[in-house]
C-alpha cells in the first residue's frame, strides 16, 4: 500500500508518496514522468515517513542542507536503481555530468565505457525528485538539460545549494518552452 500527502515548495506544489518503510516518489505537480509507478491503490494519509521527508524538505527549502536522511524505496530497474546511487553520492552544491556518471557506472560494472544517453534515460526516471539530486547532473558542455521538473525548476535548486553556476547555461532550445 502506497500513501501519499502533498507538500507547498516555493518551486509550486509536489505530491509526495511513501510505502511504510521509505519515500518511493516524490514529483511536482505537472512535471515530465508526473506519479510514474503510483499504486492504483493508495490512500491520502500522513504516515511517519512522509513526516520526514516533509521536515527534510523544509530544511532543504531554507537553503541547509539537511543533516539527516530519509528512507528511500524508488521502484526501478536494477540499472536505474545503480544510477540513483549514484546520484545519491553527489555532493550538494556540485554537480556531476551524464558521462562522469557513466564512467563510475562502467567501472563498478567492469566494462570500459557506459552510455551517456542510457544514463540521461535513468536520471530522467527518477520517481524521488531532489531527495535523489538529479537536478546536480548537467551536460558535458555545461548546459542545464534533462530535468523532469524543467530547467529553470533545476537552475533554482542549484542556486538554493550555492553551486557555481558560472560554467553552466540553459540551451536555447530550453529557454523557449
Amino acid at each position: 500500500m502506497q500513501y501519499t500527502t502533498h507538500y507547498e515548495s516555493p518551486l509550486g506544489r509536489m505530491l509526495l508518496a511513501a510505502e511504510e518503510e521509505g519515500l518511493t516518489g516524490a514529483w511536482f505537480e505537472g512535471q515530465k514522468y508526473f506519479a510514474a509507478g503510483l499504486d492504483g491503490e493508495r490512500e491520502e494519509k500522513e504516515t511517519p515517513v512522509l513526516q520526514e521527508a516533509k521536515r527534510w524538505l523544509d530544511v532543504y527549502f531554507s537553503g541547509r542542507k539537511p543533516d539527516f536522511s530519509v528512507p528511500l524505496r524508488p521502484a526501478g530497474s536494477e540499472f536505474r536503481r545503480e544510477v540513483w546511487k549514484i546520484l545519491c553520492a553527489i555532493p550538494y552544491g556540485k554537480t556531476m555530468t551524464y558521462g562522469e556518471i557513466g564512467k563510475v557506472l562502467a567501472g563498478q560494472r567492469g566494462l570500459a565505457s557506459m552510455s551517456a544517453q542510457a544514463v540521461g534515460g535513468a536520471v530522467g526516471r527518477n520517481p524521488v525528485s531532489i531527495f535523489i539530486p538529479c537536478h546536480r547532473v548537467v551536460g558535458a558542455d555545461g548546459s542545464l538539460t534533462g530535468y523532469a521538473g524543467g530547467i529553470h525548476k533545476k537552475e533554482w535548486l542549484l542556486r538554493l545549494e550555492g553551486a557555481d553556476l558560472t560554467r553552466l547555461f540553459i540551451p536555447r532550445k530550453a529557454e523557449m518552452s
